[in-house]
């Protein structure tokens, strides 16, 4: 099994100066719920086909499998997906002896931008970079599953909208 580890922050500064490479992800769900989702992502002009488990009780952990398909297909699954496509702009960015990578959401969670780090182990250390902000790791309400159900738009601040 493919175990991903990885840590997730709200940014809160600006990231651009150490921004490398970007590409726009529109992403749809065909299963989200608390114990397992089926992804479909188009990442530019490429398809995949992504299923993770739930996360461990820190959050920090979980199986994933992802297959890259055909564009095509990835077309066609999207439209099948449950309504509330995400749309948004991946940036990779170098701190330390880490990628970063700092998803800039559009659409319905405009205004969300949120940086996660995949680690080796759960142990690992990293150097926070200066725009990192409130470590949202395993806060549900910043899966992007979750996100696709409830959009950063209609959390307003009773919601804890940062």
């Amino acid at each position: 099994m493919a175990q991903e580890i990885e840590r997730k922050f709200l940014v809160r500064g600006d990231f651009m100066p150490d921004a490398g490479q970007s590409r726009r992800i529109v992403q749809g769900y065909l299963c989200a719920d608390a114990e397992r989702t089926v992804r479909i992502r188009i990442c530019d002009e490429d398809g995949y086909l992504t299923i993770k488990s739930a996360s461990n009780a820190r959050g920090w952990s979980r199986y994933e499998f992802e297959q890259e398909i055909p564009l095509a297909d990835a077309e066609e699954i999207l439209r099948l997906c449950l309504p509330g496509i995400i749309d948004k702009v991946r940036y990779w960015a170098k701190v330390g002896n880490h990628t970063w990578e700092v998803d800039v959401f559009h659409g319905d969670n405009e205004g969300l931008i949120v940086a996660e780090i995949e680690l080796l182990s759960e142990d690992e250390t990293f150097e926070l970079p200066t725009w990192a902000g409130e470590e949202v790791t395993g806060d549900v309400r910043y899966y992007n599953a979750m996100l696709s159900k409830h959009p950063y738009c209609q959390w307003g601040n009773a919601a804890g909208k940062p």
